[in-house]
């Protein structure tokens, strides 16, 4: 007989051990794969709410800080604003110097100028800038600009504004001869200045080709001398017994020639300079327009220096005539005494025409110079300006 432990064995349907057995291991495998994979789950899950959760940084709150400043700027620039241009006096405003100098003539109030910062551009040098002129039956006529600078500074020729020897050499007549216009413009050395004739011809163009070759330039203005009219300094000369508003339509009429000068030179008038009543009008025009008037030194009578101190007008006066003979070494020797006196007192003016000889000479005794330690320099560089005290 079998046993009753065995039998319990053997009545056991076949095969169950084995399913059961079976069971019994892939139950447990099952779970774990679960088990990974919801752990797997639950570790994504929780990465990507970490991630969308994760703390942004701390940025303040933009309204608080933006209205305060937003309130503040407009005083401040309202503070930094200059006047409207029709409240404000003569000026030249610049960046970096500011000077405070009394008003031009005719004005009221506080003059700011900065002449430093005016100077025109070199790219642009042979075209008028707009601001500072005005139309007329003329032509362009030169004006303050109505921030208050003027033709005096912009159209002037920089310098180095070292201390030294300085000359400034002035030659007239061009526009007269077309050749000799010509060859003066292209030789000269830059820091030479050239002043047109008001009745040459094609002056406009003959002022762009100087310009741009660097030279500052000047107008004559023909003025009575004493023996006129046997001897006539040209058309549209100004005149002692001409009503000021006549000599002021022929001094129009010379400025209107063309643009981009710094100022006047007179061609001839004796007579004219010596008279005060006809002088201040035309040193009153160039006050109020902003340009300089410079004295050949001709005449010892010459009201031009007094008037334009008192009219507060840019002045400057020649101290040498270099070319009273026109032989280059008699030339040559007036530059050597104008060398000198500027080593005696620090500046000197010398003034001629654009003869072959003269130019020549000029040009010889610039190079010279330099070597010698002379800085040659614009007329503009050696006037009283009293509007930059």
């Amino acid at each position: 007989m079998i046993p009753d432990d065995q039998r319990s064995e053997i009545d056991r349907p076949l095969g169950r051990d084995v399913v059961r057995a079976t069971r019994t291991r892939r139950v447990p495998a099952f779970a774990d794969v679960m088990l990974g994979l919801c752990a797997v789950a639950l570790v994504a899950g929780s990465g990507a709410i970490a991630l969308r959760e994760r703390p942004r940084p701390f940025r303040a709150p933009q309204q608080p800080v933006v209205s305060k400043p937003a309130e503040a700027a407009p005083a401040v620039q309202q503070a930094e604003l200059p006047p409207p241009a029709a409240a404000r006096p003569s000026s030249s405003g610049g960046p970096s110097i500011i000077k405070v100098s009394p008003p031009a003539a005719g004005q009221g109030g506080i003059v700011v100028h900065d002449p430093s910062a005016a100077n025109q551009s070199p790219l642009t040098a042979h075209l008028p800038d707009r601001a500072l002129v005005e139309e007329s039956e003329y032509g362009l006529l030169p004006v303050r600009a109505a921030d208050g600078r003027r033709p005096f500074d912009v159209y002037a020729r920089p310098w180095s504004g070292a201390r030294g020897a300085r000359v400034a050499i002035v030659l007239g007549g061009l526009a007269v001869s077309q050749t000799g216009t010509q060859a003066a413009i292209e030789r000269l050395p830059g820091e030479i200045t050239l002043a047109f004739a008001s009745g040459g011809n094609s002056i406009d163009r003959w002022m762009q080709d100087a310009r741009r070759r660097g030279h500052e330039i000047l107008m004559q203005v023909p003025l009575e001398p004493f023996d006129y009219p046997s001897v006539d300094p040209g058309r549209n000369t100004l005149t002692v017994d001409a009503s000021p508003q006549e000599n002021l339509k022929r001094l129009h009429w010379a400025l209107g020639r063309t643009t981009n000068y710094t100022g006047v030179l007179n061609y001839m008038g004796a007579r004219f300079v010596a008279d005060r009543a006809a002088m201040s009008t035309l040193i009153g025009d160039l006050a109020e327009r902003g340009l300089m008037y410079v004295d050949d030194g001709s005449s010892a009578r010459s009201e031009g220096e007094g008037l334009a101190k008192s009219l507060r007008t840019p002045f400057a006066a020649a101290d040498v005539a270099i070319d009273q003979e026109r032989d280059k070494a008699a030339i040559l020797a007036k530059l050597d005494d104008l060398e000198r006196t500027a080593r005696a007192k620090g500046t000197a003016i010398g003034i001629g025409s654009a003869f072959d000889a003269t130019v020549d000479a000029v040009i010889t005794w610039a190079a010279e110079a330099k070597k010698r330690g002379i800085e040659i320099v614009p007329v503009s560089a050696l006037a009283f300006d009293p509007e930059a005290r």
